[in-house]
């Protein structure tokens, strides 16, 4: 403990090198005169790709969280190629780049060369819950995009069987405090899983052979019945049951019933002990405390590594570099 001011010393030069001197560059008036419908013309076409598509928007907001954990919000994940970010494991059940190319030439017509993908990423994952019934916070905006991809830290994604201290270990890295783990964890109150992502807790806990203790035992009937064991891994079921389509505070009433779906979510709530319980208690019972720490946290999360200035480029297509 003597070496604590060290210690200190060295975590803040971790977040400081983490966030950069370049994040006072990010501003919500970034592109006030270059291109001052962004917004509008993000929401235009992501209004319509929902109709095409009822569950557009939480994929759309999970692009931005699997850009943003590995090696920074810059659109490396974009990229395609037989050796990027997209091929690896935890991105090939990820979806929505059509539409993030359709927002792409609808801001090369209204503003050629001005908009890059990673702030078309960051202002999707806002209007995606916006638009979803959640809240709206001011995105900052000028990240740049990425030259390259960076799949040599796609691990940094979670894969949802996590204990809670290994989670709670990465988000610490990237300067994520526990209120801001149970916020974001909470982007799972929309959306969809694969089979794959939790059957090992319906069947096989921890190499038990056995079900996982915590799986509320109605639930755990439901999930078999919709994911049976040897079955196709790939199928999808809705995280929350009662609202999947809304962004609200409902994961969080989920978690109290010991209905979390994924290992990670339920740990929030089953850890014994956990800081965590607490802020899912909180976030159960005011959901206007969820959407304040979820928009704060998006923020943070939003200004991690960002490239700006003259770093990276504006890419004119997001699948390429220029």
């Amino acid at each position: 403990m003597a070496s604590f001011p060290k210690i200190t010393a060295l975590f803040l030069l971790a977040i400081a090198m983490m966030f950069g001197a370049t994040n006072a560059q990010l501003s919500a008036t970034f592109y006030a005169k270059t291109c001052p419908n962004v917004s509008s013309i993000v929401r235009s076409v992501l209004q319509t790709a929902r109709g095409n598509d009822v569950w557009i928007y939480p994929k759309l907001i999970r692009l931005h969280f699997h850009d943003c954990f590995v090696n920074g919000c810059d659109a490396s994940l974009l990229l395609n190629g037989t050796n990027t970010e997209k091929t690896e494991a935890p991105n090939l059940s990820t979806d929505g780049y059509g539409v993030i190319d359709d927002v792409k030439t609808a801001l090369e017509k209204a503003c050629p060369r001005v908009v890059s993908c990673a702030d078309i990423l960051a202002l999707a994952a806002q209007l995606s819950v916006s638009l979803s019934g959640g809240p709206t916070w001011t995105v900052p905006l000028g990240r740049r995009d990425s030259r390259a991809p960076h799949k040599e830290k796609i691990g940094n994604i979670p894969s949802g069987h996590e204990s809670l201290a290994t989670i709670k270990s990465l988000f610490t890295t990237f300067g994520f405090d526990s209120n801001d783990l149970v916020a974001l964890s909470g982007v799972h109150t929309f959306g969809r899983a694969q089979c794959a992502a939790f059957t090992d807790r319906l069947y096989n806990f921890n190499n038990t052979g056995k079900p996982d203790p915590i799986l509320n035992a109605t639930y755990l009937t439901s999930l078999k019945s919709q994911c049976p064991q040897n079955g196709n891994p790939t199928s999808l079921i809705n995280i929350d049951e009662q609202t999947p389509f809304n962004f609200d505070n409902k994961y969080f009433l989920n978690l109290q019933q010991r209905r979390g779906l994924l290992q990670t979510d339920q740990e929030l709530f089953s850890t014994p002990g956990a800081d965590t319980i607490a802020l899912v208690n909180k976030f159960a019972s005011s959901q206007s405390q969820f959407f304040s720490s979820f928009s704060a946290a998006m923020i943070k999360m939003g200004n991690l590594n960002p490239l700006t200035g003259t770093n990276g480029e504006i890419r004119l297509d997001c699948k390429k570099i220029n």
